[in-house]
């Protein structure tokens, strides 16, 4: 790729984790295993909501959304880059490196957005108990998944385009397994400060604002849990949030080491590795806290396979 004074380069080089030939079937095998725990283990989540009546509830329903967004989120990233190592090809050209940074922006925000939606539901389930199913009726859950979407949708399309404005005046090589916002902000030639200031305004609003509401609901939840006189009753209130804890701990305190630990070693490449955790091992693991956590899971994947055995033998 020649140096060239064109603001529209044609591709940029993802470096991914390492260089060394020796190392790349290990890093392919590893990801790959990833990748299919992922997919695999989320579609079993969507088909065990989708599959039994008694799982048709508010927080099974977001649940299923957030396995669904988990599956593409990982696929915007991990797809490509098995594709790189087994072409043993870095280049991928300058529009499918916009269309990546717009899918991993819009499923990496849904993440935050979804999990903020699902510590209401668990708020409302705990402290409004009587009113759960008046309250988190099927509409407002409809239009809390859809205003999800509509806000995601806009600001992805936002920060895509304020890439677009931006210059890159020599053959890029970008320090990652993807396409990031952050790494491509700094590779560009161009003034940047609008990016930026766009891109850190989004993060305080977006990112702080569910954040917000998600300790402002569990605040609310131990208070109430507190409350409750007999030990079996705060054992089965807690239960009913404790999957949803795990998972918004993982994924809160995965992304703060992956800056906390990219601020203090001031490594590109130290980020790429960090940033594994809560693209990849994140919604790896969240179908296994939720279906081990979950005997209503369980039961509603055991019945579908036992129904789907019996009807292959009966035919």
């Amino acid at each position: 790729m020649k140096p060239s004074n064109d603001t529209r380069i044609s591709e940029f080089l993802l470096l991914g984790f390492s260089e060394d030939p020796e190392l790349q079937p290990l890093i392919f095998g590893l990801f790959l295993s990833m990748y299919l725990i992922t997919v695999v283990g989320n579609l079993l989540i969507i088909l065990a909501v989708h599959s039994d009546s008694h799982l048709h509830t508010p927080m099974y329903f977001f649940l299923a959304n957030l396995s669904f967004v988990d599956i593409f989120s990982t696929s915007t990233t991990v797809s490509k880059m098995l594709m790189s190592i087994q072409t043993k090809s870095k280049v991928i050209t300058y529009a499918g490196c916009v269309t990546q940074i717009y899918f991993f922006v819009l499923f990496a925000v849904l993440d935050v957005f979804l999990l903020a939606v699902m510590a209401y539901d668990r708020f409302v389930a705990i402290c409004h108990p009587l009113h759960y199913m008046v309250i988190m009726n099927p509409q407002l859950c409809g239009l809390l998944v859809m205003m999800c979407w509509i806000i995601c949708v806009l600001h992805s399309l936002l920060q895509t385009l304020m890439v677009l404005r931006l210059s890159f005046c020599t053959a890029v090589e970008i320090p990652h397994y993807f396409c990031e916002l952050n790494q491509m902000i700094q590779l560009a030639c161009s003034d940047t400060f609008l990016n930026n200031l766009v891109m850190y305004s989004a993060s305080v609003l977006l990112g702080g604002g569910p954040f917000g509401g998600i300790l402002y609901s569990y605040s609310k939840i131990v208070s109430s849990i507190c409350g409750i006189s007999s030990a079996q009753g705060k054992y089965k209130a807690f239960s009913t949030c404790a999957s949803h804890l795990s998972v918004v701990s993982l994924f809160y305190c995965t992304m703060l080491g992956v800056y906390l630990s990219s601020a203090a070693t001031q490594s590109s490449h130290a980020s790429a590795v960090a940033s594994v955790m809560y693209t990849v091992v994140t919604p790896m693991l969240n179908p296994f806290i939720y279906s081990l956590r979950n005997k209503d899971v369980k039961r509603a994947l055991k019945t579908f396979f036992v129904k789907e055995t019996l009807r292959g033998q009966l035919s």
